[in-house]
């Protein structure tokens, strides 16, 4: 790894000694934050409603329907299939981390959480209703009114239903996998295979797309550069996290990529014109293994089969 080695005192005057830097302070990537500070109220409201099936117009949906927090965030399928029993577009995007990310949704086409949720409630495969059709329903309810008035100080409206749903979302980060404890001073956290991993990860080309915090999730990329990857519509996508990507699949915004090293494999000859070796490949998916945090204290996982 790039190690910075400190002139000691006696061989050069303290204003000309090169401080010794923790790996995150070189690297770049940087690790994943402690959740922000929320109103407790507001927080435990938001996931109430996160898990509430009153927000689909037919009561068979909650937004963990497909956001599981209890596994990746996601769910394993390839592709939704939709109420009237077509195949949605895209592969599932996890929700742990999302807050972290400039655009949201694969087309990055929405800028915040709160327009997020409400395009998720109006979209007619999804939860297909409305905030105001929500609203009825939450009214009706003296307890959930009583949880609206006690966090916001009224009954529950169109702005206070969208803010709780996104406070919730804010917190729904993943600190602690054992990239980041590398990147805070860890030294022992990488295997000799996990660090070269990523030192191939940087020297491919890979990073140039996934990087900051989040791994990706800060800027928009063509697919198909060099050969083709998934379905070639639309041709611009937002560059998806790699954060927890070991326990995301299936890949790509098709879902078309059933593994990781697989991914791995089409991401290199589509992306940067790279043929990787087994031995490359499989030092980036030891690399990408380590990008696994926690939620509550508690490892994320992939969704059930």
């Amino acid at each position: 790894m790039l190690l910075v080695s400190a002139a000691t005192a006696a061989a050069a005057p303290e204003s000309q000694t090169p401080a010794i830097q923790a790996p995150a302070e070189k690297e770049p990537i940087t690790p994943v934050p402690l959740p922000p500070a929320a109103d407790p109220l507001r927080l435990a409201l938001g996931e109430r409603l996160f898990a509430d099936p009153r927000l689909s117009h037919d009561g068979s949906l909650t937004c963990s329907s497909c956001h599981d927090i209890h596994s990746n965030g996601a769910d394993g399928k390839k592709q939704r299939i939709a109420r009237d029993g077509s195949r949605m577009p895209f592969n599932t995007l996890t929700v742990f981390n999302a807050a972290l990310s400039f655009r949201l949704n694969w087309e990055g086409n929405l800028r915040t959480l709160e327009t997020q949720t409400e395009s998720s409630l109006e979209n007619a495969a999804n939860l297909a209703t409305t905030a105001n059709e929500v609203l009825k329903k939450l009214d009706a309810d003296p307890e959930v009114v009583r949880q609206f008035t006690r966090a916001y100080g009224h009954r529950p409206d169109r702005t206070s239903l969208l803010d709780a749903i996104a406070t919730y979302e804010r917190s729904l980060v993943t600190p602690g996998s054992r990239f980041d404890r590398w990147l805070e001073g860890d030294t022992a956290a990488l295997s000799a295979e996990e660090q070269h991993g990523y030192q191939l990860f940087k020297s491919l080309g890979c990073v140039s797309c996934h990087q900051g915090v989040n791994i990706g999730g800060n800027l928009f990329e063509r697919h198909g550069i060099f050969h083709p990857l998934a379905s070639p519509k639309p041709e611009i996508l937002r560059v998806p996290s790699l954060r927890n990507v070991a326990t995301t699949p299936p890949y790509f915004h098709d879902g078309s990529a059933p593994t990781l090293r697989k991914a791995v494999r089409k991401m290199a000859i589509a992306q940067l014109d790279e043929t990787l070796s087994d031995q490359q490949i499989e030092a980036i998916v030891a690399f990408l293994n380590t990008l696994t945090g926690t939620y509550r204290g508690v490892p994320v996982t992939a969704a059930p089969p």
